[in-house]
């Protein structure tokens, strides 16, 4: 299904640990809005827009998706919910920021996605298990897969209209 993108913000401010990977690869974080044709209820996508000057997408060839099922009548997560969200997310970000790029999270329709490009998949699980041990219990799916050429991520960002 093509999605139909629009381009809310230039820019996105982010928290302190959430701007750790920022500082190191991401110039420009925007944000976009995908309305459902289907439910009339909208996706918001948080999205590395530009990365520095000799940033090489090669150096990180895994795709690793997070996913966070949740059940809403509007499709978007409870307020309690998403600020669990917001902190897994930063306990990720102290830990995993060093060995993979954050360069698309999509919230709605009953699923928070987060989409990283990894060095390896062993390394960024345990950096994983380590931020997350002391954690309550955030249930999320982990799906790995070789994304050399980011296709996930361009796709993404070839719908997005500005």
């Amino acid at each position: 299904m093509k999605r139909n993108l629009t381009l809310i913000s230039g820019a996105l401010f982010l928290g302190a640990s959430a701007a750790s990977v920022a500082a190191t690869a991401v110039d420009v974080w925007a944000t976009a809005v995908s309305t459902q044709a289907v439910t009339g209820r909208q996706v918001i996508f948080r999205f590395a827009k530009t990365f520095h000057q000799g940033f090489q997408t090669s150096d990180f060839p895994l795709r690793v998706i997070l996913v966070w099922q949740y059940q809403s009548e509007s499709g978007m997560p409870s307020t309690a919910e998403r600020e669990d969200m917001d902190r897994m997310e930063d306990l990720l970000q102290s830990y995993v920021g060093s060995s993979s790029i954050l360069a698309l999270v999509s919230t709605g329709e009953n699923m928070r996605e987060w989409v990283f490009y990894a060095r390896s998949e062993e390394q960024f699980l345990m950096l994983l298990n380590m931020a997350l041990a002391d954690a309550p219990h955030f249930p999320i799916e982990i799906h790995a897969a070789p994304d050399p050429d980011w296709f996930t991520y361009e796709g993404f960002r070839s719908g997005v209209i500005e």
